[in-house]
């Protein structure tokens, strides 16, 4: 169920329409509640899928009582939690990758396997949000194991939590020790946080549905034939607007997430805080998906050892989350070599300080600009379709051919269009505080719902033909 389709507007209505009511009966009701209408809305894609999230949701539900309750048993349980939420995540998102490579890998040797003829058909389908829903279950295991979080008793809370719906399948990662509290309270939102979610919830349509849809036709129509072209300029053209297509869809997601979370009484954190004013690589990943940053940071960076063992465990120790943080993506090279690049600009920006070096002379804008090289750079192959194709298209971008031998078609201008307007959206008026400018409060509110009333219109007027969220094949 797309948060940008009819049904999902019915849903809303149907969920809402009740949610005030039941809220204010048992709150045992109210988890229930919250539980089935996110069961329908994860299995409007596919039913049968559901019976992974509740497998997985039972076996961390079971094995967070029994760490908790018995220090003896409690590794193993956390073992056992540990190999159930990556096992079944390895067999639909990793397991038809590593069998193929390894195919490849007997062929060096003359040796004819077939282990991807043994693979069962249904792991071919990857569940929409298993990796979001996966890392979310399996950190209430570790919190518990850690002592950081006392395990719920009632299966009903702990679903609530693991499949609240409006950041079901692509974020953001809410970790356990934040939204069980929020549960025990069920707290009715304030008219201002209700506002407030309409706000977000306006703002994330607009950024999904005007700009990332508009810029994906040009986009697309690139990568559908990636030698049409050797332009260094049709590609940076391209690139950027790739850049700026995934932040909007994803953060228009993540927008869209916090916004019906507010309005329903819940506060989920920020996911992502302008990540292209960043003028250092640490700065990017500070401002990029929070959630699953900050998740890699407590549950892989740290636990490794962190930057406490010296300078080159503290590298290793980083390329090795960068480059399983990529594999996260997707079972593909491609993601790989993205997040082994983004650990690879991690290193040379602590190596050579220059992020420090431009501070200290007032020069961050190049900062941001050398970042947003940078990072466009690995954006190309988390979009190439192979490998091939990225290095085919890095080539021509790196080549500085200035060359326009490329035919403007009405996907390419209609995509600068919005490329510019989102540039302009993100550099310049966002950076205007709208209650800055309104200091009156009776003012600010007669502006903010004009402003949103606007976003509405333009966005149903001017909306890019619909797309699924990127971040669901995640």
């Amino acid at each position: 169920m797309l948060f940008n389709s009819l049904i999902f507007l019915i849903f809303s209505v149907a969920f809402f329409s009740f949610f005030w009511i039941v809220k204010k009966q048992k709150i045992q009701l109210a988890w229930i509640y919250i539980v089935f209408f996110s069961f329908v809305f994860y299995g409007w894609w596919d039913w049968r899928f559901l019976f992974l999230i509740i497998g997985s949701g039972l076996i961390d539900f079971f094995a967070g009582m029994a760490i908790f309750n018995n220090k003896k048993i409690r590794k193993p349980f956390l073992v056992l939690s540990l190999i159930a939420n990556l096992g079944i995540l390895f067999a639909f998102k990793y397991s038809r990758f590593i069998l193929t490579q390894a195919d490849e890998l007997f062929k060096h040797f003359d040796i004819t396997a077939n282990l991807t003829r043994s693979h069962p058909d249904f792991l071919y389908i990857l569940p929409i949000g298993i990796s979001f829903y996966t890392f979310q279950s399996m950190s209430y295991t570790i919190d518990v194991y850690k002592g950081n979080l006392k395990p719920t008793k009632n299966i009903f809370k702990f679903f609530a939590y693991l499949s609240m719906f409006p950041q079901l399948v692509a974020g953001p990662i809410v970790r356990s020790k934040t939204l069980l509290p929020q549960l025990d309270k069920m707290r009715h939102a304030s008219e201002v946080e209700r506002w407030n979610g309409v706000k977000l919830i306006a703002f994330g349509f607009f950024k999904k549905v005007l700009l990332a849809d508009n810029l994906a036709p040009m986009v697309n129509t690139a990568f559908a034939d990636i030698n049409q072209t050797h332009s260094s300029v049709y590609w940076w053209l391209i690139m950027l607007g790739f850049a700026f297509q995934i932040y909007l869809d994803f953060s228009g997601y993540s927008d869209i997430a916090r916004g019906l979370a507010k309005i329903m009484g819940f506060h989920f954190k920020m996911n992502f805080n302008h990540p292209y004013l960043s003028s250092s690589f640490k700065e990017f990943w500070q401002r990029w998906h929070v959630s699953l940053s900050t998740w890699f940071r407590d549950y892989v960076y740290i636990p490794l050892g962190g930057s406490r063992k010296g300078l080159f465990r503290s590298h290793l120790n980083m390329w090795i989350t960068m480059i399983i943080s990529g594999f996260w993506h997707g079972a593909s090279w491609n993601f790989i070599v993205w997040g082994w690049l983004h650990a690879l600009f991690l290193s040379l920006e602590r190596w050579l300080k220059w992020s420090e070096f431009l501070s200290k002379f007032n020069l961050k804008w190049i900062g941001v600009i050398l970042v947003m090289f940078q990072v466009i750079l690995a954006w190309v192959f988390f979009r190439a379709q192979t490998f091939a194709d990225a290095i085919t298209i890095i080539k021509n971008m790196l080549s500085f051919n200035t060359n326009t031998d490329f035919k403007i078609t009405s996907d390419l201008r209609n995509g600068f269009y919005f490329m510019f307007f989102a540039l302009m959206i993100e550099y310049v008026f966002l950076r205007v505080k709208i209650r800055y400018v309104f200091k009156n409060k009776q003012n600010l509110k007669i502006a903010e719902i004009i402003l949103v009333a606007l976003m509405i219109t333009v966005t149903i007027f001017l909306r890019g033909k619909g797309h699924e969220f990127i971040y669901f094949q995640f």
